[in-house]
């Protein structure tokens, strides 16, 4: 559970920069390619301000993430980003008057349900279990070596 604050520095960074992208499209308008090359409609849509800085946020995000998978077992890591989709539906309800109903609501309820129960299940242990499964892979090795050299 140590490692829970790089987790959710994850998750928000993850949603925020969803929301961005979200708020620079909208600005851009629909995305229409017609007699404007390909390229160029994409270099235009990349280096719009919040589209940019919501791409910025998604490296964050990522850099966040690898360290976190550095430290504890993707089983574990992993199922927190649904906790991305939580945040974003909540932010877009208020943020972009985005459609908050009884179906949403009810698996935004069971994603937190899952989550809690991930959490609860790497409890004291999810940090440790890495480290020991990188000791027992070093430790398997030195019987081979040992047993290499006798030859």
């Amino acid at each position: 559970m140590k490692y829970l604050p790089f987790i959710l520095c994850t998750v928000m960074t993850n949603a925020a920069a969803q929301l961005m992208l979200k708020q620079g499209m909208m600005l851009l308008g629909p995305a229409s390619f017609e007699g404007v090359h390909p390229l160029l409609k994409l270099i235009q849509i990349v280096f719009s301000p919040w589209v940019f800085f919501g791409l910025c946020v998604f490296v964050i995000s990522m850099a966040s993430h690898l360290y976190v998978l550095s430290k504890v077992e993707v089983s574990f890591a992993y199922p927190f980003l649904s906790l991305a989709y939580v945040a974003v539906a909540v932010f877009a309800y208020f943020v972009f008057r985005e459609d908050l109903n009884a179906y949403r609501i009810a698996g935004i309820a069971f994603i937190c349900v899952g989550t809690v129960l991930i959490a609860q299940s790497g409890r004291g242990h999810a940090g440790e279990v890495m480290s020991v499964s990188n000791s027992s892979a070093h430790s398997s090795e030195l019987p081979n070596e040992t047993h290499h050299l006798r030859r």
